[in-house]
């Protein structure tokens, strides 16, 4: 099946632009003393809502196969700021320090990689799943939960987060920690997006969604392995929408 062309100029003006976010909050680290859990942040909003933005203007083929060129794509994006690359290149290192927190170190690309194979594992078989039982749409509700809620939890944590607790990572004994104050913005979020969505649900699931669904997905970011929350709020969140839409 060959790729429509539309779907290259997509991905390239999104990786162009990608690239150029990171290298700017790159800079704002390095010269400004930014803080790269703000900026880690603004490249996670980019990554995620910069592909919708463009679709409004340049047409996405949405395929199982441009789904797979997608992954791929995303792989190679990460591979860019590999070590022996970005010793090479002040102009990687630069990108590299817009997210490299220095309380991942040495994990940051390790923990990445891993969280985006686990991510598309899960992904997948949900996409398949809802995709067969014309349920599409309710998946946006995880989506949003994940690149919004989670999204601003760090930072709402950091500027607000008095309250904290303590979190493990993988490979590593070190503990992390999170706040209140940001799982409340996850909390706060998935509900907002349960509701937005009102319409796919008869009055009990809606009810049910509403009471269970942003409780779940806030226990999952809250007990999830540091910078691994994704794949654990797409297995929770996906599989209560899809309980609840088969047995109310």
């Amino acid at each position: 099946m060959d790729i429509p062309s539309t779907y290259w100029l997509h991905h390239a003006t999104f990786y162009v632009l990608l690239l150029l976010i990171h290298y700017l909050n790159g800079l704002l680290v390095v010269e400004h003393n930014v803080k790269v859990n703000y900026t880690r942040k603004i490249n996670h909003f980019a990554f995620f809502f910069l592909p919708t933005l463009l679709s409004l203007v340049i047409e996405y083929p949405y395929s199982a196969i441009t789904f797979f060129m997608d992954m791929v794509c995303a792989f190679i994006f990460l591979g860019c700021f590999a070590a022996p690359l970005r010793k090479r290149s002040k102009l990687l290192w630069i990108m590299f320090r817009s997210f490299d927190r220095p309380e991942d170190r040495p994990y940051t690309l390790l923990w990445l990689y891993t969280q985006f194979i686990a991510s598309y594992a899960v992904l997948i078989p949900l996409l398949a799943y809802f995709e067969s039982h014309e349920m599409l749409p309710l998946l946006m509700i995880i989506i949003i939960a994940n690149g919004i809620g989670d999204g601003l939890a760090e930072p709402i944590g950091i500027r607000f987060g008095q309250r904290k607790y303590a979190t493990y990572a993988l490979f590593t004994k070190q503990r992390y920690v999170r706040s209140y104050a940001g799982s409340a913005c996850v909390f706060v979020t998935t509900l907002i997006a349960v509701i937005a969505f009102h319409s796919y649900f008869n009055p009990a699931q809606l009810l049910a969604a509403c009471v269970t669904l942003p409780l779940l997905i806030t226990l999952a970011e809250a007990f999830s392995p540091h910078t691994w929350d994704s794949p654990l709020i797409y297995v929770v969140g996906g599989c209560s929408l899809i309980a609840i839409m088969q047995f109310l």
